[in-house]
């Protein structure tokens, strides 16, 4: 969190660490507070504890993909109101309207850069600030 208390709480799930750790750093540099996921499982073990206020979701990850695990946390009660923004290494049509079937608000194409990430989380963010 930074100092001015201004930092969210966001949730980046993907099954590439690179990815993982680039958005971690991005998102520290930014000033939130940021846990990683490796997959839909491991998000959904640790979103009930962690209340973030934003979440990015890679859409091919093994086990449970992007499409499932953001139609999931949509339809808990308590994440619903949470912005999801997937994450892909395509910048397909097809992708985007399938992320928006399942609750996403947006969708960014992989490799994002820190300012697209940051900008999502200005953006999206503070749709949930006060939801716990």
């Amino acid at each position: 969190m930074s100092s001015t208390g201004s930092g969210y709480k966001v949730l980046v799930i993907d099954d590439s660490n690179t990815i993982r750790r680039s958005a971690e750093i991005f998102l520290k540099q930014g000033g939130h507070e940021v846990l990683l996921a490796e997959d839909g499982f491991d998000a959904l073990a640790k979103i009930t504890d962690f209340h973030p206020h934003i979440i990015f979701c890679d859409i091919l990850m093994p086990r449970l993909d992007g499409y499932q695990t953001c139609a999931i946390i949509k339809k808990n009660v308590n994440f619903a109101a949470v912005p999801v923004v997937m994450l892909s290494s395509k910048d397909g049509v097809f992708d985007k309207a399938r992320g928006r079937m399942v609750g996403s608000q947006d969708y960014l194409t992989k490799p994002f850069t820190k300012d697209q990430l940051l900008q999502a989380v200005s953006q999206f963010g503070s749709v949930n600030q006060g939801v716990k």
